[in-house]
């Protein structure tokens, strides 16, 4: 659960961060806070802007606070559509992003308190700007933002977020927004 105040002074920051790596955010383009319903936004959670969503392909920013992470998930196969294919870009920052594959002995990430049973997979990819990484259709990945934050341009399949396997059951990916009292 997430304060419609607190959600409009995270876009705020998001939209900083965007305009520090010089990345122009139209008037009419939102800022989605996805805060996952842990209540540690800047620990778990991201920002994204969404470009275009079609029935064949999406593209997004993704802003990444520092340290913060996005939690480990998958994205399933829907009817025929055998999951969602990612490209990860990185625009500014640095990012670790973990996928399935051989285990590192030690990982750059820390995995937030509480929530260790939740991270399976840690074969890490440390990505710097220009560097990009293909994650196949539903394959376990999490990733995190280094100290300065980051931004990660994401070039996909379609996008089907509410389909979103995350490993940890407590996560909920379509926030639930409270107004504020007046």
């Amino acid at each position: 659960m997430i304060r419609r105040s607190e959600m409009k002074r995270h876009q705020i920051k998001a939209k900083q961060m965007l305009e520090q790596a010089g990345i122009v955010i139209r008037d009419d383009e939102s800022i989605e806070i996805a805060e996952l319903g842990l209540n540690e936004f800047e620990i778990t959670g991201l920002s994204l802007v969404v470009y275009v969503n079609t029935d064949r392909y999406c593209g997004k920013e993704l802003v990444l606070f520092p340290n913060q992470t996005c939690p480990e998930h998958r994205h399933p196969p829907v009817g025929q559509d055998p999951g969602k294919m990612e490209t990860f870009r990185c625009r500014w920052g640095e990012v670790y992003l973990y996928v399935e594959g051989p285990r590192e002995k030690s990982i750059r990430a820390t995995i937030p308190k509480g929530s260790e049973p939740y991270y399976t997979v840690f074969h890490e990819i440390v990505l710097k700007p220009g560097q990009q990484h293909t994650i196949p259709p539903n394959t376990l990945h999490w990733f995190q933002a280094g100290p300065e934050g980051a931004i990660v341009t994401e070039f996909s399949s379609t996008s089907r977020d509410e389909f979103d396997i995350f490993t940890d059951p407590r996560i909920k990916r379509i926030p639930e927004v409270l107004e504020d009292e007046i």
